[in-house]
């Protein structure tokens, strides 16, 4: 069974990797003030960013589905890691070696089933790397000499080659360790009749890599005619390689595509080689499978998703390629990017064009051109004879619904009235209210299923909106409320502005019952004054001792959350403590008031009475004091 990782050792990685600088491999980062950051979330969709992230807290937080954590959380969740896995990824960045318990550790046999598949790409990624040098491999280099790509260029992209025999990666990592098991398991070997064998063999190969750098597969081509298989063959789906989450080139495309908030979308491996080579660093494409829904999703965290953004989508000029951009329409809305779709005028892929025209050609073909609605449009507009008045009925039947899809209300009215332009009909009106009704309907029916067809109607109700994630019904107009937060928050943002003070109120004094749960993990965690001593870990054991997930979701919310003063200091502290415990005092002397009054009127013990009478003497005392001395009465 595997050792379980010193905890010194845990604490050394959680310090040693900023938690900025690994969100930063997943979406794009902003600032968002107050010394936090911000983005669009990873973990569900959404239009505007939600997403912050506390560098100096070393947590991140969800405002909209109410995900959160440390570094270690974020790990585990966007990589569908264990804990284990998550701390032997990060220590490897940070090159920390990690000491583990009960009996050790055998790094062979008990590391996590996904470290272990990731282990073995790379190796087989250096294995291939290798034999791109070998007399065997000449016609891969010619293959890629005659496509314009280099030495550098090959090395630069990771490109390797696969030797023919059967069995030359397997018996290789093999020696590395690596069983019989997790080698089918990673898909670089399958089953032969007399045990596995090589997947790829005889082709050039690419190393097909995550977000975050991880090798996770490949792409293979074939080079000889005796090779019976496709032309392409890629890895299958495995642990850790699903085609339709990965797009190659994203790792080295990341940077500059959140940097200038533009992609582009090409359809293959040398198509990506030969846009970075010519200077467009944006460029990724899809691994043997249409662009769809989840590549959307890594892209839009990427580009931030703001009106300004642009994809623009290259395909070959033939059917294939115009299908291929009619589907990627199909997923347009999903966007708040601009799409755009670029089809050099001889229908070369930009891998042609560059070693025909040169890198100025590429950089120039990727430039924004037609837009993917008005691509689409045109292309179903030439489906029909425009000569008749049935031909443009039918041509508008088919086109309206598609600009329907369009969100934006302005640009609907917009591509109507050009839509009306390219059917020849010259009541524009009756375009534009047939677009408006049928992007009606489909608000009627939720977004969902298709719009209906002329003359038909909406049918059935529309579908209940799924409401997130059940919280507490806290009103922060509530003035009680709102204070209480703001405290928790200085107590675990700032907890020097705090201490003393804090840590000598009572749970009782927070009236709403997860902000209580919060202030007794605080408590249980060694108070706001070990915040003072290690800021990093204070945030840890406050979150380890929240009682259950929704305290401490509360407890990193609250972390990241502004504080709602530009200029925190002592004196806006000083504020919020005198603020919570006057409030705290003056339901105390309504209670003892009450008591008071029932004791008086019923005539009982004269000695209770005047130890109550004497409790609410001194807490309306202190009660003025607070109110006339403020922070300093405390």
């Amino acid at each position: 069974m595997a050792g379980r990782i010193n905890d010194e050792d845990v604490k050394a990685v959680r310090d040693a990797v900023p938690i900025d600088a690994v969100v930063s491999e997943y979406l794009q980062l902003r600032n968002a003030g107050g010394g936090n950051l911000k983005g669009l979330c990873p973990f569900h969709d959404e239009k505007s960013p939600s997403f912050q992230v506390s560098p100096s807290k070393g947590l991140f937080h969800c405002f909209g589905c109410q995900e959160g954590g440390d570094t270690l959380t974020f790990v585990m969740k966007v990589d569908h890691l264990t804990f284990s896995e998550a701390v032997e990824r990060l220590a490897g960045k940070a090159g920390i070696t990690l000491r583990y318990e009960e009996g050790g550790y055998n790094p062979s046999h008990q590391r996590g089933e996904r470290i272990r598949l990731i282990e073995a790409h790379k190796a087989a990624a250096d294995f291939y790397s290798a034999q791109l040098e070998s007399p065997e491999a000449e016609i891969g280099r010619k293959f890629l000499a005659e496509r314009g790509f280099d030495q550098a260029a090959a090395a630069h992209f990771g490109v390797g080659y696969s030797p023919a025999g059967w069995d030359h990666l397997t018996r290789f990592l093999r020696g590395k360790g690596f069983t019989d098991k997790e080698l089918i398991l990673s898909g670089l070997s399958q089953d032969g009749r007399r045990g596995p064998i090589d997947r790829f063999r005889g082709r050039l190969m690419w190393p097909i890599r995550d977000i975050g750098g991880e090798v996770v597969g490949f792409g293979a081509r074939r080079l000889r005619d005796d090779d019976n298989g496709p032309k392409y063959l890629n890895t299958p789906e495995t642990p850790v390689y699903k085609k339709s989450q990965v797009l190659y080139g994203i790792d080295l495309a990341k940077k500059d595509i959140a940097k200038a908030s533009r992609a582009v979308v090409v359809e293959g491996y040398t198509d990506v080689m030969a846009c970075h080579l010519a200077g467009v660093t944006t460029a990724i494409a899809t691994c043997g499978t249409a662009f769809g829904g989840d590549h959307i999703k890594i892209l839009r965290r990427l580009l931030m998703d703001n009106g300004s953004a642009r994809v623009i989508f290259t395909f070959d000029g033939d059917a294939a390629g115009q299908k291929a951009a009619l589907r990627a329409f199909e997923d347009d809305q999903k966007f708040a990017a601009e799409t755009y779709i670029a089809i050099a005028p001889d229908g070369m892929d930009p891998c042609d064009l560059r070693l025909a025209k040169g890198d100025a050609a590429v950089a120039d073909l990727v430039q924004p051109r037609t837009p993917l609605f008005e691509f689409a449009l045109r292309q179903i507009v030439a489906r029909y004879d425009l000569e008749t008045p049935a031909g443009r009925a039918a041509a508008l039947d088919e086109a309206a619904p598609v600009v329907a899809r369009i969100k934006n209300t302005g640009a609907q009215h917009e591509v109507a009235v050009q839509l009306a332009g390219m059917l020849g009909i010259l009541d524009t009106q009756f375009v534009v209210k047939r677009v408006a009704q049928l992007a009606r309907w489909a608000r009627d029916r939720g977004g969902k299923g298709p719009v209906p067809q002329r003359g038909a109607a909406p049918q059935g109700p529309a579908p209940a909106v799924r409401q997130g994630p059940a919280g507490p019904a806290l009103n922060l107009r509530n003035p009680v409320y709102a204070t209480e937060r703001e405290l928790l928050k200085l107590a675990l943002q700032h907890p020097n502005l705090v201490s003393p003070a804090f840590d000598a109120y009572g749970v009782d004094e927070f009236t709403a019952a997860p902000y209580a749960a919060v202030r007794q993990a605080i408590l249980d965690a060694g108070g706001a004054e070990f915040g003072i001593q290690d800021p990093q870990d204070y945030l840890v054991r406050v979150r380890d001792a929240a009682p259950d997930d929704a305290v401490r979701a509360m407890v990193t919310e609250l972390a990241v959350e502004a504080i709602m003063r530009r200029t925190v200091d002592e004196m806006y502290a000083g504020e919020q403590l005198v603020q919570v415990r006057l409030r705290a005092v003056d339901r105390r002397v309504r209670d003892v008031q009450g008591t008071f009054a029932r004791l008086a009127g019923s005539h009982g013990d004269p000695e209770r009475l005047s130890a109550v009478q004497n409790e609410l003497w001194v807490l309306q005392q202190y009660g003025r004091a607070l109110r006339e001395q403020g922070a300093a009465a405390l």
